[in-house]
């Protein structure tokens, strides 16, 4: 698949996480936190073994993807998600949403370190203006930062984890089918997950049975396409163009997690987020490469004629 197509299926996804933030809210605050997440990633897991059962693709992993299936569980699923609960429950959006806004460039960083990967000028600048439209996203659109707690080191944790998971996901794929991956990354991660919250949550389990219906219809919307579907999509994009540059869209997530709070839980959208729409666009079409394979194609035309 070439990468054009790669990208927008970037873009569409960014567009589908951003609307889940808004149901991820949701869920947790009428389940148990970690205990309704654990059921949710098991969901999520059924559904891309469903998934790889229609195609005839599952398989056991050799016993050097097991080391990569570990590691991916916890960094990726048990780490990465429960930092990001534990400092959103201690820091503030403001603060939250410019941590957040790092992950691409963090992931940009370690790619360098790791897998030697020397990113070009305007990849780079793609990456900073990313970095700002977020910030500007941030901080003009939903207040003012404050001052740096124990929350803030929690939100870090959670994306570094995320980041170093995105190079085993580059690693592995080449030689495991990165949705499969995904499957068995879910599923171990969500058990794990289920035992932190038994000992966490020890009456987590009982507040699922009072849920409304129309709030399973938001958890299952969510643990389908949100976590199952998209996070196969990511994983897969991870391994057709690289860490790097899938990582640059997690910007769009930013901005569509805001249209998503302003259609579903009656949040306002400002001028900022527009501003910070355009910086996070530019940013993408710099730090993927898009802009610069434009260029190289228009230059081929011309010495065509």
């Amino acid at each position: 698949m070439n990468a054009m197509k790669i990208y927008l299926m970037l873009v569409g996804l960014m567009i589908v996480w951003g609307f889940n933030v808004s149901m991820v809210k949701t869920i947790v605050e009428n389940w148990a936190p970690i205990t309704i997440t654990s059921l949710r990633i098991f969901t999520a897991s059924l559904v891309v073994f469903f998934m790889l059962g229609i195609t005839r693709n599952i398989r056991l992993p050799a016993k050097k993807e097991w080391i990569y299936i570990a590691l991916g569980s916890l960094l990726s699923v048990v780490l990465h998600h429960y930092f990001l609960a534990d400092g959103l429950s201690k820091t503030s959006a403001a603060n939250a949403g410019l941590i957040l806004g790092m992950g691409p460039l963090l992931t940009v960083v370690l790619s360098m370190i790791f897998l030697k990967k020397r990113p070009t000028a305007l990849t780079l600048v793609g990456f900073f203006l990313g970095g700002i439209g977020v910030s500007i996203t941030v901080l003009f659109g939903t207040g003012t930062i404050r001052s740096i707690n124990i929350g803030d080191w929690d939100i870090f944790m959670a994306i570094l984890s995320q980041a170093i998971s995105f190079l085993i996901i580059n690693k592995v794929s080449k030689t495991m089918n990165p949705v499969l991956f995904t499957g068995y990354m879910l599923f171990f991660g969500s058990m794990i997950l289920f035992l932190i919250s038994v000992v966490l949550e020890p009456n987590g389990l009982a507040t699922i049975t009072k849920a409304a219906p129309s709030l399973w219809i938001v958890f299952l919307l969510s643990a389908v396409f949100g976590t199952g579907v998209g996070h196969a999509v990511y994983n897969y994009c991870i391994s057709q163009v690289g860490p790097a540059e899938a990582s640059i869209f997690l910007n769009l997530n930013t901005f569509f997690s805001i249209v998503g709070a302003a259609l579903f839980l009656n949040e306002a959208i400002v001028p900022a987020h527009y501003a910070g729409l355009v910086l996070i666009v530019s940013g993408v079409l710099l730090g993927s490469g898009t802009l610069e394979a434009w260029i190289s194609q228009r230059r081929n035309k011309q010495l065509q004629i």
